[in-house]
C-alpha cells in the first residue's frame, strides 16, 4: 500500500473503570426461564479465557478459508427484510440462489456468529434488545433479552474453544460503549467492560498481538430517548481501542486525523505476510461535497491507523468489508457498488444496487445486493450471479 496515501494518526492510552452487572434470566430451547446463577456461580475464569484468545489468534480466520471444488454449493447465512417484516436463514448458491431455511425475527438483524457446534447466533441491530441462538433449520433454540438500560450494539464474537460470546453493547444512561462478556452455554451476561468510548460496534480479535482483542468505537453522540438519531456530531470521537482479552484493560487507542470519520466494521487480511486490519468508514460531514468525497477504508497494521483515499467518490459510506485477494473489498450501498482495493490502493468499484452484505470464502468474494448475490474471483473479476426476487438483504451475511 503507497505509504503517502495514509493518514497517520495515533492518540495515548486511557484508562477507565470497569462496569458492573446484574444477572439475567436465561432461557431454555423451550422458552422456559429461569433465575440467574448465583454469585458464587458466576465467575469467569480468566486465566482459561486468555489461554483461549491466544490460541484463537495463532489461527485468524482469515487463514482458514480453503479453495472448494468448482461447482459446489455455497451456504450463507443471512437476515433480510420480505414485505412489512423480518427474517433471518440459510441461503444457498450453486446453479442460482435460493432459500434453505426461514425464521421470523422480532426486529431487525445485524451481526452473525457461527458457533463450533454448527449452530449460529444473531444479535439486533442497534440499538437492540435480542440475542438469538437458532440453527441451520431455522429453528429457533434460545432467545436472550437485554436487562434494563444496557442495548445491543449490533456485533458479537466468540472464543476459540467456544465457552464465551463477547457483544457490544450501550449503556443508556450515559451513552458510553460496554462489551459484554457472556457464557456461550446460556448466554448469560458474567460481566461486562466499557469500551472507553461512544458508540461501539464491531470487535475482532487481534491477530497482530495474541490475548487481546480489538474494538471500534464508531464516536457518534445518540439519545436513549432518540433511538439512532444522531446529534451533536461536533462531538464525535472515533477510534479503535485494543483491549486486554481476558481483563477488559485497555492497551491502546487510535484515531483518524478527521474526526468526522466513523470507524465500524472492520477485517483481518493476512496474505500480505503480515497481518493488516482493514476498516470500513462512514462519514459523518456536515458539507454533503466532503461528505460523498470521504474515504471508506482505513487500514491499521498493529500500530499505525491511516485512511486510504479512493479516486472516485463513494458517498463517504462503507457498510461492510471482507478481504480480498491482497487487498480489502467494502460494501458501498449508497455509491451502488462493492469497492475493491488491492496492495497499491484503489482498483474498481463493482456496480451492484445497494451493495453492502459481502463474505469471502472458498477463495471468493460473495456480495449481496438488492435481492442479488455476486460472487468475485481475488482479481475483482465477476465469477457467478443470482437472483432472489422479493427480499432485501440486510447489512452482513456469513459463510457456513
Amino acid at each position: 500500500m503507497d505509504p503517502t496515501k495514509l493518514a497517520i494518526a495515533q492518540s495515548p492510552l486511557q484508562k477507565e473503570g470497569k462496569g458492573d452487572s446484574s444477572g439475567l434470566a436465561k432461557r431454555d430451547e423451550t422458552g422456559n426461564t429461569s433465575q440467574p446463577h448465583s454469585p458464587g456461580e458466576r465467575r469467569f475464569d480468566r486465566r482459561a479465557f486468555l489461554a483461549t484468545m491466544a490460541a484463537l489468534v495463532g489461527a485468524p480466520a482469515w487463514a482458514a478459508a480453503a479453495s472448494r471444488e468448482s461447482g459446489a454449493a455455497v451456504r450463507l447465512a443471512a437476515t433480510w427484510q420480505a414485505g412489512n417484516g423480518y427474517q433471518l436463514g440459510v441461503l444457498e448458491y450453486a446453479e442460482g440462489l435460493a432459500i434453505r431455511s426461514v425464521l421470523d425475527i422480532p426486529t431487525r438483524a445485524h451481526g452473525l456468529l457461527a458457533e463450533p457446534a454448527g449452530t449460529l447466533l444473531a444479535v439486533a441491530r442497534r440499538p437492540g434488545d435480542w440475542l438469538l441462538r437458532w440453527n441451520r433449520e431455522g429453528r429457533a433454540l434460545a432467545w436472550r433479552w437485554i436487562e434494563p438500560r444496557r442495548a445491543f450494539a449490533g456485533h458479537l464474537q466468540a472464543s476459540g474453544d467456544g465457552r464465551t460470546v463477547l457483544t457490544t453493547e450501550l449503556d443508556l444512561d450515559t451513552g458510553m460503549g460496554l462489551i459484554g462478556v457472556r457464557d456461550a452455554a446460556t448466554l448469560e451476561k458474567r460481566d461486562e467492560w466499557p469500551t472507553h468510548g461512544m458508540d461501539p460496534h464491531m470487535l475482532v480479535w487481534d491477530a497482530t498481538r495474541p490475548g487481546s482483542l480489538i474494538v471500534a468505537n464508531g464516536g457518534v453522540p445518540t439519545l436513549p430517548e432518540t433511538g439512532r438519531l444522531k446529534r451533536d456530531l461536533h462531538r464525535m470521537d472515533s477510534f479503535i481501542a485494543r483491549m486486554d482479552a481476558a481483563t477488559g484493560e485497555l492497551l491502546g487507542q487510535w484515531r483518524l486525523d478527521d474526526p468526522r470519520l466513523s470507524l465500524r466494521h472492520m477485517a483481518w487480511n493476512g496474505r500480505r505476510g503480515k497481518p493488516l486490519l482493514g476498516i470500513a468508514l462512514q462519514a459523518e460531514h456536515d458539507d454533503a461535497v466532503a461528505k460523498s468525497q470521504a474515504p471508506v477504508l482505513a487500514l491499521f497494521d498493529g500500530q499505525v491507523l491511516g485512511a486510504l483515499e479512493a479516486p472516485v467518490p463513494l458517498a463517504g459510506y462503507g457498510g461492510s468489508i471482507a478481504p480480498l485477494g491482497d487487498g480489502f473489498a467494502v460494501g458501498c450501498p449508497r455509491s451502488q457498488g462493492v469497492a475493491v482495493f488491492g496492495a497499491s490502493g484503489f482498483r474498481t468499484l463493482v456496480s451492484l444496487e445497494e451493495a453492502c452484505p459481502i463474505v469471502s470464502a472458498h477463495g471468493q468474494l460473495w456480495a449481496g445486493g438488492r435481492g442479488r448475490l455476486l460472487s468475485l474471483a481475488p482479481d475483482a473479476t465477476p465469477a457467478g450471479t443470482g437472483e432472489l426476487n422479493g427480499i432485501r438483504l440486510d447489512n452482513h451475511w456469513i459463510a457456513i
